[in-house]
C-alpha cells in the first residue's frame, strides 16, 4: 500500500524546526511493509493543506498528517479536515473525559482552549492520545484513508506505535520489505561505489543496495520486498562484507558509540578518553548511550598543553619536536590517560578543527587519532575538511569506529 506523510506548521517552512516527524513515521511504515511516496511540508494554510491533501491521495492510498491540531489560534488542521470532508465539529465526550484525566495527572486545570479540543469532526473516528490532549482523527473516503495526528514527537510516536500502525496492518495486506545494514568506514562514498560495482550488477532481481553517508563512515542497506527472500538477503549480506571487506566494521543500524557500548560490555572492558581537539564530545556521544557507567570511567578533556603536559604526563619537549597534532603526541596521551584511568582500552585525539589554526605541513582538519586494546596501539591521521562542527563529529566517529575495529578482532 502506497502512503503519503504531510507535516503542516509555518514553523517548518521558515526552517525553525526541523522536520522529524516524517523520517520517524516512514522509517515505522517500511518496516511494517508500506510503500512511502512522497513526503511534504505545507503551512498552517488551510487552501494549501486541502490542495496537499487532494494531490497526496491522486498518488497515495493512505495519508497521514501531523500539526495543526494544539488549542491556540494557528492551529487550523481540524477546521480544514471538517471543510475537505463535509462534516462539522461536535463534541465528544470521551475526547473530554481522556483531556480531564490528562490534565488531572499534571495537575492541571481544564481552559476553554483545551475544552475545545474536545469537539472532533462528526465523521471522524476517534483515536484517544494517551499523551496529550489532542486526539488522532481517522478519516475514511472512497478506500483513501487520512489520519491526522498530534506534531509534538512523542505524542505521534505512541499513538503510531500503539494504534495506527496495528490499524492499518491489520486493515491491509502488505508485503514484508525486509533488509540488512553494515558499517564502512576509510572510504568515500565515490570509491565504495567503485568496488561495489560488480556487486551490484549481479544482485538477483528486486533488490537494492542504498548508500547513507554519515560523517566518518557509511550505512550500506540491502533490502527486498518479500519475507521468503530472507535467506538469499543473509547470504548477500555476507557476499558484501567480503566485498568491502578491510573497511567493514560491523553489521546493524545502531549508532557507532551503541556499536561500542555492545562489544566493551561483552568482554567486560573499561574505557577512557583523552580529548584535545574534540572538546569532550567524544565522551558526550558515549555516555549518551544507556549503561555507559558499566565501562567508561571518564576523560580528560586536555584543550590547553599544559593539561596535556600536566594530567596527562605528555612529554613538553615531545611538544615541541613533533608539535601537539602528531603521532607521538596523541600515542603518549592514550598511554597515559588510560594509566591514569585503569582502563582496558582508551581513545586519544589531537588536531586542528578550524575555521582558523593549522600549519603549513598540517593543515586544519588535520587529526591525529590514537586508540588503544590492552597492550596494542594503534595511531591514524586524517585530513577532514574545513567546518569545524563537521570536523568534530568526524573525529569522534572516527575515534569511536577505529576502536570497534580492534576491539572487534
Amino acid at each position: 500500500m502506497k502512503v503519503e506523510i504531510i507535516t503542516i506548521g509555518d514553523e517548518l517552512l521558515i526552517g525553525q524546526v526541523i522536520d522529524t516527524n516524517s523520517t520517524w513515521i516512514a522509517n515505522q511504515l517500511t518496516r511494517h511493509g508500506f510503500e512511502v511516496v512522497a513526503i511534504s511540508s505545507v503551512g498552517d494554510c488551510s487552501e494549501n493543506i486541502i490542495n496537499a491533501i487532494d494531490i497526496a491521495f491522486e498518488r497515495a492510498d493512505i495519508l497521514l498528517i501531523t500539526g495543526g491540531v494544539g488549542p491556540t489560534n494557528d492551529d487550523i488542521t481540524k477546521h480544514t479536515l471538517c471543510n475537505y470532508f463535509h462534516t462539522a465539529l461536535e463534541l465528544n465526550e470521551d475526547v473530554l473525559q481522556n483531556i480531564e484525566s490528562i490534565l488531572s495527572k499534571r495537575n492541571l486545570q481544564l481552559n476553554k482552549l483545551t475544552y475545545n479540543q474536545a469537539y472532533v469532526p462528526a465523521s471522524s473516528n476517534v483515536i484517544q492520545n494517551s499523551e496529550g490532549t489532542a486526539p488522532i482523527l481517522w478519516f475514511e473516503k472512497e478506500d483513501k484513508i487520512l489520519v491526522s495526528m498530534p506534531g509534538v514527537p512523542y505524542e505521534m510516536q505512541t499513538s503510531m506505535d500503539k494504534d495506527v500502525i496495528p490499524m492499518l496492518v491489520k486493515r491491509f495486506q502488505v508485503t514484508e520489505y525486509v533488509s540488512r545494514s553494515c558499517i564502512v568506514t576509510g572510504v568515500t562514498e565515490s570509491e565504495l561505489a567503485s568496488k561495489l560495482a560488480d556487486f551490484e550488477l549481479l544482485l538477483p532481481s528486486g533488490y537494492s543496495l542504498a548508500y547513507l553517508p554519515s560523517l566518518g563512515y557509511i550505512r550500506l542497506r540491502l533490502s527486498v520486498w518479500g519475507h521468503e527472500h530472507l535467506d538469499e538477503l543473509k547470504q548477500q549480506m555476507r557476499n558484501l562484507k567480503k566485498t568491502v571487506k578491510a573497511h567493514y566494521v560491523s553489521k546493524g543500524c545502531k549508532l557507532p558509540e551503541e556499536l561500542l557500548s555492545e562489544k566493551l560490555q561483552n568482554k567486560n572492558l573499561t574505557l577512557s578518553t583523552a580529548e584535545s581537539c574534540t572538546g569532550g564530545h567524544i565522551a558526550h556521544k558515549i555516555t549518551v548511550v544507556p549503561n555507559a557507567s558499566k565501562y567508561y570511567i571518564g576523560s580528560i578533556v586536555s584543550y590547553a598543553n599544559s593539561v596535556k603536559e600536566q594530567l596527562l604526563n605528555v612529554d613538553k619537549n615531545t611538544i615541541e619536536l613533533h608539535g601537539v597534532v602528531s603521532n607521538e603526541v596523541v600515542e603518549q596521551m592514550v598511554i597515559n590517560v588510560s594509566k591514569t584511568l585503569n582502563t582496558n582500552c582508551s581513545i586519544a585525539v589531537s588536531g586542528y578543527m578550524g575555521p582558523d589554526g593549522g600549519q603549513k605541513d598540517q593543515p586544519v582538519g588535520t587529526v591525529w587519532i590514537a586508540t588503544k586494546y590492552n597492550d596494542e596501539i594503534l595511531s591514524q591521521k586524517h585530513h577532514l575538511g574545513l567546518n569545524r562542527e563537521y570536523n568534530i563529529e568526524r573525529t569522534a566517529n572516527l575515534a569511536i569506529l577505529q576502536l570497534i575495529k580492534m576491539v572487534g578482532k
